[in-house]
């Protein structure tokens, strides 16, 4: 995908609403058992009919039998409407949804379980097929991932005499881009906006430094956010990452002024565009090491039919989709990491700037993992608060998270 695909939110709050506006555009052939058509929503709406994607779902149709009826939604509208549909009894047969929807549409009972439908998930990797996961069950299988690392400006690090390879923990990173300035040139980007960009681009620090989601106000939280907060007291990174989206922060990468940006996968094709050489390092842990990123990336998931008979053909549909060889070629179409340890191999062979993404995808995890399930949008939310508090100089890195704790507990 162009973008991350992580820009979401609950949904239930509007499901009311859109009844009446959408009313018969969720109607699906999934009602009549008898019907030979199989109805799929991605959230892929940039793919036109003649493209990779659309032409793999026509190989799995013709190959379950059956002929696929494809809609591309844009990702919150279809969380909307596959929530809406659920209440009207007209799901889809096959829905993909971005990974943190699931636990939403898990929780409202919409989706079948891998056991129900037997869906082959033991080859999926642990870490990344937990996103999908709530109460102790599964309720789909991973297509592919994306995750954060840490572009950098070849020219620019030579020139302020940087070794990338000696950059493995929070402070021979700090280190580099003491140099970077030194040099006369500008450190690190990214993006700190007031939204689910911000909380997704603070988590590999969040987490790199040791710090869980349900205790926000840690001393490893506080030393997460100070780091970033110091960056931009020493003028290592600029004051515009508060109102930076993902995309301007990679604008402000693409002038060639800054050593580094924090972004994901999704933006290799633009990379290759850049005007100077680039590299890539995974963001590093506090202590040294690759830091847990969060992931992006969608589940294929079958919801809950009137009639039960047509699971068996959506199962055939959702493990062709899955198979390890088609994996191979979406996910180079989507710009994603393989869900699959030896797919990723493969992906790293043909193409070894994968490496690194690869080796990040490894050591990622879900933002709904942990059983936060539902519970994580209001943490979300509550924490990239307290990172906009304390980057503005409103508060203090403790301050801010100790009134995000606070305020995740009461919502």
């Amino acid at each position: 995908m162009t973008r991350p695909s992580h820009k979401w939110r609950l949904a239930a709050v509007a499901v009311t609403a859109l009844a009446v506006a959408a009313g018969s555009a969720c109607s699906s052939s999934a009602d009549d058992p008898g019907d030979t058509a199989y109805v799929v929503w991605d959230p892929y709406p940039q793919f036109a009919d003649d493209s990779q994607w659309v032409a793999l779902l026509d190989r799995c149709g013709t190959s379950a039998g059956v002929t696929v009826e494809r809609t591309g939604y844009d990702t919150t509208d279809l969380t909307n409407k596959a929530l809406l549909a659920a209440q009207q009894g007209n799901s889809p047969d096959v829905l993909i949804v971005d990974n943190p929807v699931i636990s939403t549409l898990a929780e409202a009972g919409t989706l079948t379980t891998t056991d129900d439908n037997k869906l082959d998930v033991s080859a999926m990797a642990p870490n990344l097929l937990g996103a999908g996961q709530s109460e102790g069950k599964t309720y789909g299988v991973p297509i592919g991932a994306n995750t954060l690392a840490l572009y950098y400006n070849k020219d620019l690090l030579t020139a302020a005499g940087v070794d990338p390879a000696t950059i493995t923990d929070w402070t021979s990173l700090t280190t580099a881009l003491t140099k970077v300035k030194t040099a006369g040139k500008k450190g690190i980007t990214f993006s700190a906006i007031g939204t689910e960009e911000g909380s997704f681009q603070f988590l590999p620090w969040f987490w790199g430094a040791g710090a869980q989601l349900t205790s926000l106000d840690s001393p490893q939280a506080a030393s997460a956010l100070t780091l970033w907060t110091d960056w931009l007291k020493q003028g290592y990174a600029p004051n515009s990452v508060i109102n930076n989206t993902q995309t301007t922060s990679w604008q402000e990468f693409a002038t060639g002024d800054y050593a580094f940006a924090e972004n994901g996968t999704w933006q290799l094709a633009n990379a290759e565009k850049l005007g100077f050489s680039y590299g890539t390092i995974a963001i590093p842990a506090s202590a040294g090491g690759p830091a847990p990123a969060p992931t992006g990336g969608e589940f294929v998931s079958i919801p809950v039919q009137k009639s039960t008979e047509r699971y068996a053909t959506s199962q055939k549909l959702v493990t062709c989709l899955t198979s390890a060889d088609n994996l191979l070629t979406t996910d180079t179409t989507l710009s994603y990491v393989a869900p699959v340890t030896a797919v990723q191999d493969r992906q790293a062979a043909a193409d070894p700037k994968l490496t690194v993404w690869v080796q990040a995808v490894r050591a990622a995890k879900g933002r709904t993992g942990d059983n936060l399930g539902t519970k994580y949008p209001k943490i979300s939310e509550a924490l990239w608060t307290a990172v906009q508090a304390a980057l503005s100089g409103q508060k203090s890195p403790r301050e801010a998270l100790s009134a995000a704790q606070a305020a995740a507990a009461t919502r």
